[in-house]
């Protein structure tokens, strides 16, 4: 099995996905060097992190030797579409997100540009659900982009691990519904994942390729290694 040698750079390590996916990378052999950027600090130290503090994620010029240096992008920033109108929430889902995803084409077209976007996305464009079409257009917007290849990862619920607590009120109210509950979902592979799967999932991608480029919750499982539903 050919494998590659992962240089990943995170957006959004300082949420709840992007700080299950920087453990992960940290934790792997197949990671090799990590660089962060985010707005304000994750707050941790490891041999293979660097972080960078830059406020203006549509603007990454002053980046570009930086950023240059690494073949992987796991873009994990995102907001709940709750109480957003569809304007808002275009600008911070597709616009922020592809105005990231050009400039990295830039620096770097041999770039493999990892997405999260979420189980139940619209690929139509089409339909009545308005989170669902914006996260349709901004992934089909992603593979029309030339780089190396990109993955789109849809989780529906995610167990946070290792201590890790959403930002997001409505998630942790969520979490709190979800955990009792948590030992009967996880028998259906196809409804939940964890944090710590999901970073998995996505280093085994970019690390010895998926034959999916979108990968559904059982995909995610799957790919992270949970050959039984009971691993989870």
């Amino acid at each position: 099995m050919i494998t590659m040698e992962i240089k990943a750079v995170i957006f959004g390590s300082t949420g709840m996905i992007g700080k299950g996916v920087l453990y992960e990378c940290l934790d792997s052999d197949s990671v090799k060097a990590v660089l962060v950027i985010n707005r304000q600090t994750c707050g941790m130290k490891h041999p293979k992190l660097k972080e960078v503090i830059h406020k203006d994620f549509l603007d990454l010029s002053l980046l570009a030797v930086e950023l240059s240096a690494y073949n992987t992008c796991y873009f994990c920033l995102g907001v709940s579409s709750a109480g957003l109108s569809e304007e808002a929430y275009r600008k911070i889902t597709f616009d922020l997100t592809l105005s990231v995803a050009n400039n990295l084409l830039k620096m770097n077209k041999a770039m493999t540009f990892c997405y999260i976007s979420g189980a139940g996305t619209d690929s139509s464009e089409k339909g009545k659900r308005m989170w669902a079409r914006v996260k349709g257009r901004t992934e089909n917007a992603l593979l029309a982009l030339p780089f190396k290849k990109v993955y789109l990862f849809r989780p529906g619920y995610i167990q946070p691990k290792r201590g890790i607590r959403s930002r997001t009120g409505l998630y942790n109210a969520m979490y709190a519904v979800f955990t009792p509950l948590y030992s009967v979902l996880k028998l259906f592979r196809g409804l939940v994942t964890d944090t710590g799967s999901l970073g998995k999932a996505m280093i085994q991608a970019v690390s010895t390729g998926s034959e999916k480029t979108i990968l559904e919750v059982k995909d995610i499982n799957v790919l992270a290694g949970l050959s039984n539903s009971h691993s989870l």
